[in-house]
């Protein structure tokens, strides 16, 4: 029976690139699935069976490496987050929920900043590049792989172009970071359609609005999503969120009270480690006001 990949799903039909590189099929899942309460994903390997005339119908969803919910994709082992330096500006409390979201599903995790060549069009670029130069050493000593990209020059490209080679990777952050333009600068041909940004607001309009792989000419498939740009911890315990912080885990077992929240229990080491500096400040306020709004929620829910 042969296998295949979900590349893409739409008004009920899933679109199946064969292993073996035969034309992608388009097919209807059997009714069992429904039955058995089970929804293919884009991303999941299935055993199908071609029906003529480019369809077929999917058999069998393959067990998964990994499932996300939003958005709805599997067996994805890289997200790429993907944030510009201007417009809009570097958000890092917005990077780090990112992370932790990442962190909880256990997938590796990508930087990519982009427009680093309209750093010279803002009215402070010595600002900007500051800033851009104090995340690549913070998030590069904490052990996240960056890339600074540049899809109008092609700057990072090659760069990225390797670091997805042979992965699935979903692609998450703003809208109108430059998701579409940077998949369009990788994929020549491919012709997303991409979004200006509201000069009222400072971000862009969604421009995506199904998941879909796209197939790498260096190899890999990169899934790009709808934009979001917020995101909750409904789905993460309180005591999960503080593990989600990947510098915090090795302090975490030298505090003296075990599930130590790191907020006003003495002995706490992930405190004084940011009192020594060897834990930023940003990265800590951005935990704690991670745990406040978990908190809420779980008021408000």
């Amino acid at each position: 029976m042969p296998e295949g990949i979900i590349v893409k799903a739409l008004s009920g039909y899933y679109f199946v690139r064969p292993a073996d590189g035969g034309e992608v099929l388009r097919c209807r899942a059997r009714g069992v699935f429904k039955l058995r309460g089970v929804s293919p994903l884009v991303g999941d390997r299935v055993r199908f069976e071609a029906t003529g005339g480019g369809e077929g119908t999917v058999l069998e969803v393959l067990p998964r490496s990994s499932e996300l919910v939003r958005p709805p994709v599997a067996n994805v082992d890289l997200a790429v987050l993907v944030f510009s330096v201007v417009r809009p500006e570097l958000n890092l409390a917005l990077l780090d929920k990112f992370l932790v979201h990442v962190e909880h599903k256990r997938l590796d995790a990508l930087i990519v900043f982009t427009k680093v060549d309209a750093v010279g069009q803002v009215p402070d670029p010595d600002r900007v590049r500051a800033q851009l130069e104090e995340a690549c050493r913070l998030y590069g000593a904490i052990g996240y792989p960056y890339v600074r990209t540049s899809a109008l020059q092609g700057e990072g490209l090659e760069e990225l172009r390797a670091r997805l080679a042979g992965r699935i990777a979903v692609f998450a952050g703003q809208s109108g970071v430059g998701k579409s333009t940077l998949l369009n600068a990788l994929v020549p041909g491919l012709a997303l359609e991409t979004g200006e940004i509201s000069e009222k607001l400072g971000r862009g309009r969604h421009t995506t609005r199904h998941v879909e792989l796209i197939r790498l000419p260096g190899g890999g498939l990169v899934a790009d999503t709808p934009g979001f740009s917020q995101l909750d911890f409904r789905e993460l315990g309180v005591d999960e969120i503080g593990g989600c912080f990947r510098e915090f885990r090795p302090l975490a077992a030298e505090c003296r009270f075990r599930g130590c929240t790191h907020l006003s229990e003495p002995g706490c080491a992930v405190r004084a480690a940011v009192e020594s500096g060897g834990v930023a400040d940003s990265r800590y306020r951005h935990y704690a006001e991670f745990l406040a709004e978990w908190k809420e929620l779980r008021r408000r829910y």
